[in-house]
């Protein structure tokens, strides 16, 4: 007998099975119970203490270009630098508030738009890079955090030196 190109021998253990007085098909199979109706759960109301905590982060989110441009004219760019770590904080309390599943979507979208402000603001006068970088990297923690999926354009451009100064070294 040739099965898939393979010879082999057919083996027979003999005798077969009597099938012969079985009666196939004669009782339907169990039927399945149906499954319980589903309960309308009631709408999902958040405790007082959400709402106003995020309440207070729209607040909070909605000053915070203003702020930061404050410090700006305030103390310059090491305004902005201690600026970017109050800003740090902010962040990590708003990824606290979504990690226990409390965030509205209006807190979301007031901080996307906030990240957005920041980085339209025109600070001319901080002129350490690190600085920008240092903004631009919180921005970008924060739009990681709520919309991982989105690529963002809209950071400053870095001017870095790409040669050094010509340098002339002494007695060479």
């Amino acid at each position: 007998m040739d099965l898939f190109g393979k010879q082999g021998d057919v083996v027979d253990f003999g005798g077969g099975t009597d099938y012969s007085n079985y009666k196939f098909f004669t009782e339907p199979p169990p039927r399945q119970e149906p499954p319980p109706p589903e309960q309308v759960s009631s709408p999902y109301v958040p405790n007082e203490d959400v709402i106003i905590q995020n309440e207070s982060f729209e607040f909070a989110l909605s000053a915070a270009p203003n702020v930061l441009y404050a410090r700006y004219k305030q103390y310059g760019q090491l305004g902005v630098l201690a600026w970017c770590s109050e800003f740090g904080e902010l962040i990590d309390a708003l990824k606290t508030l979504g990690f226990q599943g409390n965030m509205f979507v209006s807190t979301r979208t007031q901080a996307l738009k906030t990240c957005a402000e920041i980085l339209r603001l025109r600070l001319p006068d901080v002129q350490m890079q690190i600085i920008i970088m240092y903004l631009s990297s919180q921005v970008a923690r924060l739009r990681r955090f709520l919309d991982s999926d989105t690529q963002w354009d809209d950071y400053p451009e870095l001017t870095f030196p790409l040669e050094p100064p010509n340098v002339k070294s002494p007695g060479l």
